[in-house]
């Protein structure tokens, strides 16, 4: 019999996690105050059959998805749980402490949170509790993107994150652990700077909303398909690597000045509908899918490269 976890909001995250872990073997258990739960857990059970049924592999290697009344219910015999409720500051403590509660006292508690730190969520609690819960931050839609930061609290045990590590690694992600808590963790400060950058250039007449678009998937974002940030500029220095990147490169690199920015709506105004003109007032699902097939083919070039 597989091994349980729970899956704690079926929003679009919630979703993608609940598929992803039934995919690598695991009896999910989900739980969301939605009316159309039952409907939505038919439907991700139907999609993972349907995944291992294209891809010959036998029913035995895939996990349930099945509904659970209460958040208590779906924790109750979990190893691990992986909440994805509200970004919210108030209820997450609130709901922590119940499935604290409920959940095995050695059950590891994540939560999907972009912004809200593990200390503020397990702040009310006890300190054999605190220890085991952890940020387990996706990208979206995390059963495609392999990236999860891990971010512990200073309350968090190193058992906590040992395990939370082996279990998104045998969902095929790539876990990554912080050092210590940073608001907005480190993907999404990148995405955060990189964004504003992008939002100053179109701002300030320098280049077109779809023309900066053509400019990162041509370049930059192709470049960071194979090789980081880092590892990028190693490459880029010659023999010398790191080093003979930051002589050559540096010292212009320092003298490139900021833009100015507002990220105010009526700023915006001018950026949105660029940005609507090119793709649509509201995203195409196709487009959606588009992405999603590209991801698959680079995720599947990388693997074999």
């Amino acid at each position: 019999m597989s091994e349980h976890v729970a899956v704690i909001g079926a929003g679009t995250i919630g979703r993608s996690f609940a598929w992803l872990f039934a995919r690598s073997g695991y009896s999910v258990r989900v739980f969301d105050p939605r009316d159309d739960l039952a409907e939505v857990v038919a439907g991700l059970q139907a999609d993972v059959s349907a995944d291992a049924a294209a891809h010959d592999m036998a029913a035995p290697e895939i996990g349930s998805i099945e509904l659970a009344e209460s958040a208590e219910a779906a924790v109750a015999d979990a190893i691990f749980v992986q909440e994805s409720g509200p970004e919210d500051p108030e209820t997450k403590p609130v709901l922590f402490a119940q499935l604290v509660a409920a959940a095995p006292p050695d059950a590891v508690l994540a939560t999907s949170s972009s912004t809200i730190p593990a200390s503020l969520i397990a702040a009310h609690l006890d300190a054999d509790a605190a220890a085991r819960v952890v940020v387990g931050h996706p990208f979206n839609p995390p059963h495609l993107m392999p990236l999860v930061e891990v971010v512990p609290s200073p309350s968090t045990s190193r058992k906590a994150v040992d395990r939370a590590v082996e279990f998104y690694r045998s969902c095929g992600r790539e876990p990554v652990v912080l050092g210590r808590e940073v608001r907005g963790f480190v993907g999404n400060r990148l995405q955060n700077a990189l964004m504003k950058e992008a939002i100053s250039l179109v701002q300030n007449g320098v280049i077109s909303a779809p023309d900066l678009d053509a400019v990162m998937k041509n370049s930059l974002g192709l470049r960071w398909s194979a090789v980081g940030q880092f590892e990028g500029m190693h490459l880029g220095g010659g023999d010398a690597g790191i080093r003979g990147f930051m002589r050559h490169i540096g010292p212009s690199f320092a003298e490139i000045d900021e833009l100015p920015v507002d990220l105010g709506e009526e700023a915006m105004s001018e950026i949105f509908t660029q940005v609507e003109e090119a793709y649509g007032t509201s995203p195409k699902p196709e487009s959606a899918a588009a992405r999603d097939r590209i991801q698959r083919a680079v995720l599947d070039a990388r693997k074999h490269g």
